[in-house]
């Protein structure tokens, strides 16, 4: 992984030095913003992959200075990882801070080693993320004149938008992933909703015909295994 860049966020300067000492040590990148403005020209003006943000901010408050970041106010990047750096534990603080859009929190005094790990571990994360988003974008299954763009959630039949619910759309994904298998609808449900979900098989039959109808003649190709589920076939003729 690359040197992570970090733009620290806090008006105390003693603190300011130690974290920035820290994480230099560490072999991060560290920039330093002693407010919420200017924490916010430096998001505009630099890379950066992690912000510590200060709660308690001369002007612009770090809650703010969140919610202005995860807006794009200033075409800043909303996808970088922000952990709160206060010295209030309050359990009302703490969920302010992550309900505005915070990744993480931790609390004055802290350990080096755990912010460093903490750092460490939601960028990663980030990064993990947008890579599963990237593949997820560039993921289309096309069938014959049936195109399913995973991505973009939208599915064209010979070129023209066949518009589904996010079931309808699950389920087609599904089968039209990996045609001639055949799925259980206890598979299909614990695909669609989760294994903890509790659906009925007969809400499957349900969301399948209304599927076939939105699909028309090609429709057909969603076959009924007698006594165990739906498989999809690789062509219309075949059906």
């Amino acid at each position: 992984m690359a040197k992570i860049n970090v733009l620290v966020v806090e008006d105390e300067a003693e603190i300011q030095q130690l974290v920035s000492y820290n994480l230099i040590k560490a072999g991060l990148n560290v920039t330093c913003a002693d407010s919420g403005e200017e924490a916010l020209e430096r998001l505009r003006a630099e890379k950066i992959d992690c912000v510590l943000l200060d709660l308690m901010l001369p002007g612009i408050s770090g809650i703010e200075v969140c919610k202005a970041m995860r807006r794009g106010e200033g075409n800043v990047n909303r996808g970088i990882p922000v952990i709160m750096l206060t010295a209030k534990g309050e359990e009302e603080d703490i969920v302010a801070g992550l309900d505005c859009g915070a990744d993480d929190y931790i609390t004055k005094p802290f350990s080096p080693k755990v912010l460093i790990a903490r750092i460490k571990a939601v960028v990663k994360r980030v990064i993990a993320d947008r890579k599963t988003s990237e593949e997820s974008r560039q993921t289309v299954i096309v069938i014959d004149g049936l195109a399913i763009d995973k991505g973009r959630h939208e599915v064209h039949l010979h070129g023209a938008e066949i518009l589904l619910t996010t079931t309808e759309f699950s389920i087609l994904s599904l089968l039209a992933e990996k045609t001639g298998w055949v799925f259980t609808r206890q598979q299909i449900i614990d695909y669609v909703r989760g294994y903890d979900f509790l659906i009925t098989p007969r809400a499957v039959d349900v969301q399948i015909f209304g599927l076939r109808k939105k699909l028309g003649e090609y429709g057909r190709v969603i076959e009924t295994v007698r006594g165990i589920g739906y498989r999809f076939r690789s062509t219309l003729d075949e059906a």
